[in-house]
């Protein structure tokens, strides 16, 4: 998202819109009454220097656990383009589940999909930059997945579509799009952002512990809290690497990027930006690995961050 006034989206329909939470956080935030976590910028020894760049993950993050986006948080987003700074969504949603972000926030500028797999556009709806699993390493990380990890069942990810083995189990992230059951030889005869496995019993973190030893000379393993799912993108593509060739582009520097996220697949990006904000409901290795930890996604976390870093009085970058 490109910097200037968002488009009013359907915010007033958004059901957020009315949650008390919205219009008071601190009836509903446990930590209001902490000066540290109402206003994390002032323990942040960075905050008096305004970014250039804002990088946000979405689900666990800006996203509230019910999908919906709070108005305080709205208008926080607004807030910073407003005041001449970028913001950019950094997720790893595919394209095809960007359309209520865009309904939101405005159909603008750029979002990093498919964790940095792909740069989408927002406006034209199509990938400007494509970093893709060729089909021989597709092949050979999905019979690697399958030797490692018996049981589980594969799909692969695009930007619109997904395909799957027999065994993948769907589940509801899965249900704005129709599962195409394909033979080996079609499921990974494509070059594809992303290869997916999900198993019936492990959970996500012991998933990337089995699969990592075997596929990490292949391709980037990681998990995101899916449902016992692990995910695996091309080697050496990450939120991390996306975001800097975005931010080069744009003529700004690590140093003046602030980042927020949630999930082990966040931390790339974490550890890259200037400053980094782990959210309170985040995994554990992200809590250890940021500069602040911040309020939770659904008591406005992310907003009340920004409302310190780009205060009312500020004037546009110019």
């Amino acid at each position: 998202m490109r910097a200037g006034p968002a488009k009013a989206g359907p915010a007033a329909s958004d059901p957020a819109a009315s949650d008390p939470a919205a219009s008071d956080p601190a009836a509903s935030d446990p930590a209001a009454s902490d000066p540290a976590a109402s206003d994390p910028a002032a323990s942040d020894p960075m905050a008096g220097d305004r970014p250039r760049l804002v990088a946000t993950d979405l689900d666990g993050t800006l996203v509230r656990s019910d999908g919906t986006i709070s108005a305080r948080t709205v208008a926080a987003v607004r807030r910073v383009l407003s005041q001449g700074a970028e913001v950019v969504f950094v997720t790893g949603r595919p394209p095809r589940k960007m359309t209520d972000i865009s309904r939101v926030f405005g159909a603008r500028g750029l979002a990093i999909c498919s964790n940095g797999a792909l740069v989408h556009d927002l406006a034209t709806r199509r990938p400007v930059i494509e970093r893709l699993i060729d089909p021989a390493t597709l092949t050979e990380a999905a019979a690697r997945l399958r030797a490692a990890v018996p049981g589980i069942g594969l799909a692969v990810e695009y930007a619109t579509e997904l395909a799957s083995d027999e065994r993948y189990e769907p589940w509801e992230w899965d249900a704005d799009v129709t599962l195409r059951r394909l033979p080996d030889a079609e499921l990974l005869a494509r070059p594809a952002p992303k290869l997916l496995g999900r198993h019936d019993r492990l959970p996500a973190d012991r998933l990337v512990e089995l699969a990592a030893p075997h596929l990490g000379d292949l391709v980037t393993v990681y998990h995101s809290n899916g449902l016992r799912l692990v995910e695996a993108i091309a080697k050496e593509t990450s939120k991390a690497t996306a975001l800097a060739h975005l931010a080069a582009g744009l003529g700004i520097r690590a140093a003046d990027v602030v980042a927020f996220g949630d999930m082990p697949n966040d931390l790339p990006m974490l550890r890259w930006a200037g400053r980094s904000y782990g959210m309170a409901n985040a995994h554990p290795s992200v809590l250890a690995g940021v500069t602040s930890v911040i309020g939770r996604n659904d008591d406005d976390g992310v907003a009340k961050v920004l409302e310190q870093l780009f205060p009312l009085t500020a004037t546009p970058t110019p």
